[in-house]
């Protein structure tokens, strides 16, 4: 009788235990920078911080604004070898084209 009480009543806080337990371990998802990456002006450095972008990603990067200039928008990164439409959406809201120039009247 005994064994059972114990057994009724360790079980029960042991599976609470796991539960809080389960609940308090951090998502594996990437925090939002809290400035976006300017892609315009970003050093290789800064733009291995995007999910997906390794070292050679973000060098072709770099070399790609060296030879065509700045991105006028941020869907042009998909330009670049090795930025599909999957990674551009991981990387949408982290990235920006900086500020936009006045249109000179």
């Amino acid at each position: 009788m005994k064994s059972f009480l114990v057994k009724g009543f360790v079980f029960p806080l042991v599976f609470a235990f796991v539960l809080i337990s389960v609940s308090a371990v951090p998502s594996h998802s990437q925090a939002t920078p809290a400035k976006k990456i300017d892609i315009n002006s970003a050093s290789v450095q800064e733009l291995q911080k995007l999910p997906q972008i390794g070292a050679a990603v973000a060098q072709r990067i770099v070399d790609y604004r060296g030879k065509h200039g700045k991105f006028l928008k941020i869907e042009e990164i998909m330009k670049v070898k090795g930025i599909g439409e999957k990674t551009f959406l991981k990387i949408k809201p982290l990235i920006t084209v900086g500020q936009k120039s006045k249109e000179k009247k």
